[in-house]
């Protein structure tokens, strides 16, 4: 294998999820070598059940409960939540960026040049996606099918592996931008953790992170922290930025199920189809679990008389867009409410949910507990950040879900890889950028 050592790089990336990837992405389109540091594991995807749970279910790390029980989950591996995302590709609300100085129009255009963003074909639609998409059809709601980032062609149908990751290589993850950047010269280190960021002066000049039990220092000329919503915050804490980690967003959600039985499968691409209620501030969509995934929501809500039930469930998740606030403890334990007029705008998008299921056949319909996914706004643009990413420290910039200004309640995979390519390019042709490297004293394999 080949070693490194005293290698210089043009910028550090803390995080391998879609922002710190398409950063990275880009830079190295421009002939840049960056260094990337991933907190969690680089091992291949197998989408199994226990590499899922490594990745996503490690108590007080990678999944987070509220002090009202509601769990919070982050994918922490090489790739990011990207490993376990659905792959889907919502534009972003360009109006409410617009206002902010920044304009993704032409960056999502790029994106959706070169990775496979499209519905999918009616082939790979499941037989619960197809039921509740004709169902609120039916019943007049502007359903239909999502774009997604996969690469179709891939895909295999009756497959449950979306969830825990696929090992196919059929959905696009950040992994795939970062892999390309590392066969142009970039390097990758895995199990690296990030502490903070050495300043001077008004400058950000280092990262400090352990790895192996051992503490290393490297420096660049530009820094990006993307350590996602949660990770974020408490890095730039570290690094001197007292009001990181308060008042964000955590898009609560709540899955409404039914029963049905001419229907016995289980096995199918989740949130293929979906409706967006933009004034309510919620989105409906199908989502399939696997029987192991299935089966803990629904024992949370001591509903044992429908474990054996998991192929002939009908699900519709409703994911809400929730009022700011809360605040991270110094540990990163998440201190916020689930807000009564969100609890109540989700319980109302239950009612449209159950009519659905209802119209479609369903019974024995009952609804999990209240959950949430990609927390946000914790470094917001505008307050923590200006219109490029950038901190008030010279070099220092952020992309990830932290940036997010405003209540969110979206897919946020496009408008992270959005930013980040608008980013990346900013500092390769408009930063001072060019021409500056830095040592990097330590010995590492290319990809580790």
């Amino acid at each position: 294998m080949h070693r490194l050592k005293n290698t210089s790089f043009d910028a550090i990336i803390v995080g391998s999820g879609p922002g710190g990837a398409a950063v990275t992405h880009e830079l190295s389109k421009y002939g840049k070598r960056v260094l990337v540091l991933e907190k969690g594991p680089g091992d291949k995807i197998k989408g199994t059940p226990f590499q899922c749970a490594s990745f996503a279910m490690i108590p007080g790390k990678s999944l987070l409960v509220t002090p009202q029980f509601l769990s919070v989950v982050r994918g922490i591996a090489y790739g990011g939540s990207s490993v376990l995302y659905y792959a889907c590709a919502v534009d972003p609300p360009y109006e409410m960026f617009e206002s902010y100085g920044i304009d993704l129009r032409p960056d999502v255009e790029q994106i959706k040049k070169e990775l496979p963003v499209a519905p999918l074909s009616d082939d790979l639609l499941g037989p619960a996606a197809r039921r509740i998409m004709e169902s609120a059809q039916d019943l007049g709601y502007a359903w239909h099918k999502l774009p997604k980032i996969v690469y179709q062609e891939k895909c295999r149908l009756n497959c449950d592996k979306c969830t825990m990751g696929c090992p196919y290589g059929a959905k696009w993850t950040s992994r795939m931008y970062i892999d390309k950047a590392l066969g142009r010269g970039s390097l990758l280190l895995t199990g690296a953790h990030v502490q903070r960021v050495v300043t001077h002066a008004d400058s950000a000049t280092a990262v400090r992170f352990t790895k192996a039990g051992k503490t290393h220092q490297v420096t660049a000329p530009v820094i990006v922290i993307a350590a996602g919503g949660l990770g974020t915050p408490l890095i730039l804490r570290n690094s001197g930025f007292s009001g990181a980690g308060y008042d964000f967003f955590f898009d609560p959600l709540i899955v409404a199920m039914g029963e049905v039985e001419d229907i016995n499968c289980g096995r199918e691409f989740p949130m293929a189809g979906g409706y967006h209620d933009k004034e309510e501030g919620y989105m409906m969509t199908d989502l399939v679990w696997p029987k192991w995934v299935f089966s803990l929501f629904v024992t949370e809500v001591l509903r044992f008389d429908r474990l054996a039930s998991h192929g002939r469930i009908l699900p519709i998740m409703i994911k809400g867009k929730d009022g700011l606030g809360g605040h991270l403890t110094k540990r990163g334990g998440i201190r916020k409410r689930l807000y009564e007029k969100d609890r109540k705008k989700l319980l109302r998008g239950y009612d449209h949910a159950r009519s659905i299921l209802e119209n479609a056949g369903a019974r024995h319909i009952f609804k999990t507990w209240f959950m949430a996914t990609h927390p946000g706004g914790t470094a917001k643009i505008g307050d923590l950040v200006d219109s490029d990413l950038k901190t008030e420290l010279n070099g220092l910039y952020v992309c990830d879900c932290s940036v997010i200004p405003e209540s969110w309640g979206l897919p946020p995979t496009l408008t992270l890889l959005a930013l980040g390519t608008r980013l990346g390019r900013y500092l390769a042709t408009e930063s001072g950028l060019l021409g500056f490297k830095s040592s990097f004293c330590c010995n590492f394999s290319k990809k580790s």
